[in-house]
């Protein structure tokens, strides 16, 4: 599975792919950021972080897009400008039929590195051992992107069997209903 990790923000938006399986070692394929000069126009900033994701989905060929789910903060403008990047990110993504997951910064801090609170420090360090790579990546944002395909790759199995089995019990619902009119 080849992961395309996208931690979204307007100044700089982390991306890192990552490929492997969950209970194999795992291959950090790229790692980089898409950045953006903060006193631009909000659109061509918007448009600058779709080519840059664009041109990582040319490059790298991802079957999956892991998304850092946005999440409030007292800085409203922060949020909106987040939020605008993971928007981009998931618009490049669907336009190109491949499926987005969303998870939420505790969730792959849980994953990577078993503390959902941890901090930008143990979730670079664990990335990079999980790596086996010579540094860390470097910004936070290239370490965090990483984390979030990490995050996905290992819980991909599980959320696809949990929708599966969803899929299922819908199904036999709607069979039971049809069954008793």
């Amino acid at each position: 599975m080849r992961v395309l990790g996208v931690d979204p923000g307007l100044t700089r938006c982390g991306v890192g792919v990552v490929e492997g399986v969950a209970g194999r070692p795992l291959t950090m394929v790229g790692v980089g950021v898409v950045r953006t000069p903060a006193d631009a126009d909000i659109g061509h900033r918007l448009v600058a972080i779709e080519q840059g994701i664009e041109q990582w989905l040319d490059e790298h060929k991802p079957e999956y897009v892991a998304v850092e789910r946005v999440f409030s903060q007292h800085n409203v403008r922060t949020v909106m400008g987040t939020a605008q990047a993971s928007a981009i990110a998931m618009l490049c993504a669907t336009r190109r039929g491949l499926p987005v997951a969303l998870h939420t910064p505790s969730e792959v801090k849980a994953a990577v590195t078993g503390n959902g609170r941890a901090d930008k420090a143990q979730i670079g360090a664990m990335v990079t051992r999980l790596l086996r790579l010579d540094a860390r990546p470097k910004p936070a944002d290239a370490a965090d992107a990483l984390a979030l395909a990490i995050c996905h790759i290992w819980r991909a199995p599980a959320v696809n069997r949990l929708q599966q089995a969803q899929a299922a019990h819908r199904q036999a619902q709607t069979l039971a209903r049809k069954a008793t009119r």
